[in-house]
């Protein structure tokens, strides 16, 4: 399993707008218009990642506790279809009834929000303020799988906490490591 670590984009960047196909709703949805009140996640995941499937259960529970307190969850899939069917849209949309994802699971067919956020990995996680000003970028937390360190989501916790707060994150952001995003060739 390939261990590639996120890009660590600069924190302040303002989010990409996109337009995605919601795979369980059908519409398309822009970001200005599923932002959160206080916060929005946006987590580039997919479904066959053994990295995302370790986390899979504490990003619905973290987006099930915080989406009442105004942070809005997006989840996007960017991987190449073609050649990794299991995350094409048809998947998509049964994985996230399965998994019971409160949130959107966006499908990036071009590539290129992906690009637009410098991902690089799955899971990699990204928190905007109100403004869509990006105040964290990386892991859940340091459990992977295998190594035997508790599923939390301190770390995007904190961040998330310090964001509903008005207080600045003083804590070392790391970055997420995952498998790599499945670029088309």
């Amino acid at each position: 399993m390939a261990r590639t670590p996120s890009n660590m984009l600069p924190l302040g960047t303002k989010a990409p707008d996109f337009s995605l196909l919601d795979t369980v709703s059908h519409n398309n949805l822009n970001l200005k218009d599923v932002k959160g009140e206080k916060g929005t996640v946006i987590m580039f995941i997919c479904n066959h990642c053994p990295f995302v499937i370790h986390v899979n259960s504490e990003l619905v529970a973290i987006a099930n506790e915080y989406q009442t307190k105004g942070i809005q969850f997006i989840a996007i899939s960017s991987n190449d279809a073609e050649n990794y069917p299991q995350d094409g849209p048809d998947k998509m949309k049964a994985h996230a009834k399965t998994e019971g994802y409160p949130f959107p699971y966006l499908y990036d067919e071009t590539q290129e929000v992906a690009k637009a956020y410098d991902a690089a990995c799955t899971p990699d996680l990204y928190l905007f303020d109100a403004h869509l000003k990006l105040v964290y970028r990386g892991q859940l937390d340091d459990s992977r799988p295998g190594n035997d360190l508790p599923l939390t989501g301190k770390d995007l916790r904190q961040a998330l906490d310090c964001l509903i707060d008005g207080k600045e994150n003083m804590a070392t952001q790391k970055p997420s490591i995952g498998c790599n995003i499945k670029w088309k060739v």
